[in-house]
């Protein structure tokens, strides 16, 4: 079987990228599919009402300040960065964070892991399982290409036999990192019995499979001491390989953090000594984007809890919102807004007024204290407001949002703003 890359198969994705089609909402105008060049040169304006509601739109100014927040708590504990693609699926964020000093991208799939690489990523951390054939032929083709590093987890010593008798006939060897499990947890490996099973089955395949590291997701836990108790036992497990000479890989990559807990993983595994070099990379996605739910709860922790991340002398910004039209206001306490839950996540909280503003005004002001969403429909919004309260039929009002990850694949094109809320750039999501 010919197993070189198949071009045609696997075209380039640079085209889609840089193209706006329309028919596609939260936008202005579009009559034809047009150059994502020429998008600035339409001088679309929010608050001129240029743009189609409900949109969700992207603040410049607060993600630049996100990429080198996080940029620099990272550098600060001599790790690196391989942000969580998954939480936007937009290979020009993708591209952005590289750019302010990432390591990689970490992705969740072989299909998320295509469209990185499709978009230039070299270095994709796929923080899963690789399983089921076509997965594993996406993967395959990629690795033909001598300039992309992949790696993935291993918890069985089954699975590791699935990717050894796959990899064998293609002469291809594929990087692996071990994952250290929970009780009562996701995936991972709980014991001694099954760590034994799993080493085992990685030296039968060693021309294969390379094992590079450690990998840990402290996320499935919710409490610190357990969390605490999850990395120690990382870092044994990590300390007791290295004494068994099992990693294939200097330095050996020992990995960790979500978006709630990186302060704790930063300094347990940043301390940790394995016994040889190691690579510390961290994985926190949602910092580029924020919200104001379970992220912001996370991070009032981490500044108060964690010297570096105060010293950095400001905080992570909500660079999210989605704007939306009042629809009617039908009762004295009640109005209904243009908003629902195709347009924002509504699982962890329901989306948060912050903004109000009345075309024709000078500027959008905040909503007042009392506004609260309180019930979410297909396309609509109940939106409870206080009698007297200045709203009208025509208005616009901004949703902060809460685990922006479930609001970004709702759009496939974001735009970006800049403090006059002017369209300087639009983002496209690949979900």
């Amino acid at each position: 079987m010919n197993h070189t890359k198949d071009r045609a198969q696997y075209p380039s994705a640079t085209e889609e990228l840089d193209v706006v089609h329309p028919l596609n909402k939260g936008l202005g105008v579009v009559e034809r599919a047009v150059p994502l060049g020429e998008v600035p040169n339409f001088r679309w304006n929010l608050l001129r009402e240029d743009l189609s509601l409900p949109t969700a739109v992207l603040y410049e100014e607060k993600l630049k300040h996100n990429l080198q927040w996080m940029q620099s708590f990272v550098n600060a504990y001599g790790a690196k960065l391989a942000p969580h693609g998954k939480t936007t699926m937009a290979p020009k964020l993708f591209s952005r964070q590289i750019q302010a000093g990432a390591w990689g991208i970490t992705l969740a799939t072989a299909h998320q892991t295509r469209v990185a690489y499709e978009h230039g990523v070299r270095r994709v951390l796929m923080a899963n399982q690789l399983i089921g054939r076509q997965n594993l032929e996406i993967v395959s083709r990629l690795l033909e290409d001598d300039e992309f590093e992949y790696f993935c987890l291993v918890d069985s010593a089954e699975q590791v036999e699935l990717l050894g008798n796959f990899f064998k006939p293609r002469n291809q060897t594929l990087n692996v990192l071990l994952e250290v499990g929970a009780e009562d947890g996701r995936t991972g490996v709980r014991n001694q019995e099954q760590l034994h099973a799993t080493t085992a089955a990685l030296a039968r395949w060693k021309s294969q499979i390379r094992l590079c590291g450690v990998e840990v997701f402290e996320g499935v836990l919710s409490d610190e001491p357990s969390i605490m108790q999850l990395l120690h036992r990382t870092v044994d497990v990590t300390r007791q390989l290295s004494r068994e000479k099992r990693f294939d890989r200097s330095p050996v990559i020992l990995t960790g953090a979500g978006s709630a807990w990186y302060d704790i993983v930063a300094e347990i595994f940043s301390k940790a000594e394995i016994g040889e070099e190691k690579e510390l990379i961290l994985r926190s996605g949602c910092y580029a984007i924020h919200d104001v739910g379970s992220y912001r709860t996370a991070q009032k922790r981490i500044l108060e809890c964690n010297a570096t991340a105060r010293g950095i002398g400001s905080d992570l910004q909500t660079a999210l919102q989605v704007w939306a039209y009042v629809h009617s206001v039908p009762e004295r306490e009640k109005a209904i807004v243009g908003l629902g839950k195709r347009d924002a996540a509504f699982d962890s909280r329901l989306p948060v007024p912050a903004r109000h503003f009345r075309p024709g005004s000078a500027k959008p002001v905040s909503v007042p204290v009392g506004w609260t969403l309180t019930r979410m429909m297909d396309q609509h919004a109940f939106l409870r407001v206080a009698e007297g309260d200045n709203i009208r039929v025509g208005d616009m009002v901004a949703f902060d949002i809460s685990h922006p990850c479930l609001t970004f694949d709702k759009w496939r094109y974001l735009p970006v703003l800049n403090s006059d809320y002017q369209v300087i750039d639009i983002v496209q999501t690949f979900f």
